[in-house]
C-alpha cells in the first residue's frame, strides 16, 4: 500500500463513514434506549446524512480545509452532544493537514491523535469515565505503534479497530460517570456505551 493518501480516499473515507452512521442507526439508538434518551440513532442518521450531503457538494483540494467544513456540516445537522463531538473530531484533524493535497503516515497518527483530544477537550471525559473516548484513545495509540513499529496502513488500522473494540469491552461492566447516561446510575452497568459503538462502527468502516 502507498505510504501517501490521495484526496480521493479521503472522500471515500468520508462517504464509507457517513453510511455507517446511516447503517449502524438502529444499534445505536437501541443501545441508547438502554442508558439515556434514545435518540443517537436518528442523531447520527442526520449527521450521515449531513456529511453525505457535503462529499457531493464540496470539491475537495486543501484536505485540512474540506475536512474542517465537513465539521460545521456535522454540527448544522445535529448540533446535538455527540453530533458536536464528531464535528469538533473532524475540525480539529483538519487543522492538522491545512493545505494539504495529499497526506503522509504521519499525517494520519497526527489527524487521529487530534481527534481523540478535541473530543477528550470538548467532552470533559477521561479515559474509565465510559464515553466515546473509552474506545477512541486506545484505538489512536495502536495506530500509532503499528505505524511506529514499520507495519503496513492497513495492519495499523487493523490493530486500531481491535484496540478500539478492547476498550469498548473493558468498559463495558463500568457506570457511565459522564453525559445524560450518567443520570441512570447503576443501570449503565453492564451495556455497551453508545459512544463507544458509534466510535467502533466508524473506526470499522474506515479500516475495512
Amino acid at each position: 500500500m502507498s505510504d501517501s493518501i490521495n484526496s480521493s480516499a479521503i472522500v471515500d473515507a468520508m462517504k464509507r463513514a457517513a453510511q455507517a452512521l446511516k447503517a449502524n442507526a438502529d444499534i445505536f439508538t437501541v443501545l441508547d434506549q438502554a442508558v439515556g434518551d434514545g435518540d443517537l440513532g436518528i442523531t447520527m442518521t442526520k449527521v450521515g446524512d449531513g456529511l453525505l450531503e457535503y462529499v457531493q457538494s464540496t470539491p475537495i483540494s486543501d484536505i485540512g480545509k474540506w475536512l474542517a467544513g465537513a465539521g460545521m456540516a456535522a454540527n448544522r445537522a445535529a448540533p446535538s452532544t455527540m453530533g458536536t463531538l464528531l464535528s469538533t473530531a473532524l475540525m480539529r484533524s483538519g487543522k492538522e493537514v491545512k493545505e494539504k493535497t495529499e497526506l503522509s503516515l504521519d499525517d494520519l497518527k497526527a489527524m487521529y491523535k487530534a481527534a481523540d483530544i478535541g473530543i477528550q477537550e470538548r467532552g470533559k471525559a477521561q479515559l474509565g469515565d465510559k464515553t466515546i473516548i473509552d474506545a477512541l484513545h486506545p484505538a489512536s495509540e495502536a495506530f500509532s505503534t503499528a505505524l511506529d513499529q514499520g507495519k503496513s496502513l492497513q495492519e495499523a488500522g487493523k490493530m486500531s479497530l481491535q484496540a478500539s473494540e478492547a476498550g469498548r469491552d473493558l468498559v463495558t461492566p463500568l457506570r457511565n460517570k459522564v453525559g445524560r447516561a450518567s443520570w441512570v446510575g447503576e443501570r449503565t452497568v453492564g451495556k455497551v456505551d453508545p459512544g463507544c459503538a458509534v466510535c467502533v462502527a466508524l473506526i470499522k468502516a474506515l479500516v475495512e
